[in-house]
């Protein structure tokens, strides 16, 4: 019990015994005292004095207050005691329960914004990672195309120039996927047709190696990055809702060192709402991966 409660009962107490307990003297020593009534039926007498002087004899005092109306008082003074800190004990036990379900919902929430802040930093390292090995593809691609175009001009060149031999020994260079492209170009009849193809790399059999792969790894890069950056905005949906109850920890914090019993309801009912729109936002977020 506080020090101020004990203080407030022994004040009581002091009251229900009948304090301001006064021996009444008279002017002469010899002389009887007269009758004091105090509030509890308290009185005071004295006899009168065997000898005279200074050391004149006091007769012992007599309460009128009964040993069963004291017990009476005590009990009435300890179920007014008892409801003020039945109130105390359930607004502690309130702030004791609402820190328990904040704590475990906070932590959860910490959980989940770490493992999706690592799913982010994952996914966006994948997605790098692919983006590199789709420009090395597209790169590859490039490549084979500079060499189709230069087996394809020399061949080009012994064609104009009638030499047979030379034609054939450039089409042996040509790689299997550009001699279909070739074939194909040569069935439009380029050198007669005015609408034939410029050339078989513009034809559509004409496929450069590496260039479809470097199309598939951008296509994965792409979803890769959609992915961490969704990932990212959730982990910092999750680090939001931690920094609400967060704010909850704090209010049941100072409400237990408020006297005030009404400031303590009035940051509990603050800390129950916050609680309550934290607890729904971690509702609506994807759990952690």
């Amino acid at each position: 019990m506080p020090e101020d409660r004990l203080g407030q009962t022994a004040d009581d107490l002091a009251v229900v015994l009948g304090a301001r307990l006064e021996v009444c003297l008279g002017d002469d020593a010899g002389s009887e005292v007269g009758l004091n009534r105090h509030a509890f039926g308290t009185t005071c007498t004295r006899e009168p004095a065997e000898s005279s002087g200074p050391f004149a004899t006091i007769a012992p005092v007599s309460e009128g207050f009964s040993a069963t109306d004291v017990g009476s008082e005590i009990g009435r003074h300890g179920r007014h005691s008892g409801g003020q800190s039945r109130q105390d004990r359930t607004l502690a036990i309130g702030e004791a329960v609402l820190l328990s379900i904040v704590t475990i919902v906070a932590a959860y929430s910490g959980f989940s914004a770490a493992k999706w802040g690592t799913e982010s930093s994952l996914a966006l390292a994948q997605a790098a990672t692919t983006r590199t090995k789709a420009n090395r593809a597209f790169q590859e691609s490039v490549t084979f195309r500079a060499a189709d175009a230069s087996t394809f001009n020399a061949w080009f060149t012994a064609y104009i120039a009638g030499d047979q031999k030379a034609m054939e020994v450039a089409e042996r260079r040509f790689r299997p996927q550009y001699r279909v492209a070739f074939d194909a170009w040569l069935e439009t009849d380029p050198f007669t047709n005015p609408d034939a193809p410029a050339g078989p790399q513009v034809m559509p059999e004409y496929v450069p190696t590496g260039l479809a792969d470097s199309r598939e790894l951008d296509r994965e890069a792409d979803e890769l990055l959609t992915e961490g950056e969704d990932a990212a905005e959730t982990a910092d949906n999750y680090i939001r809702t931690t920094v609400i109850l967060a704010s909850v920890l704090f209010l049941v914090g100072i409400s237990t060192q408020m006297p005030v019993r009404a400031v303590r309801y009035g940051l509990l009912s603050v800390g129950i709402g916050l609680l309550i729109f934290g607890g729904v936002l971690v509702l609506l977020l994807p759990t952690p991966p």
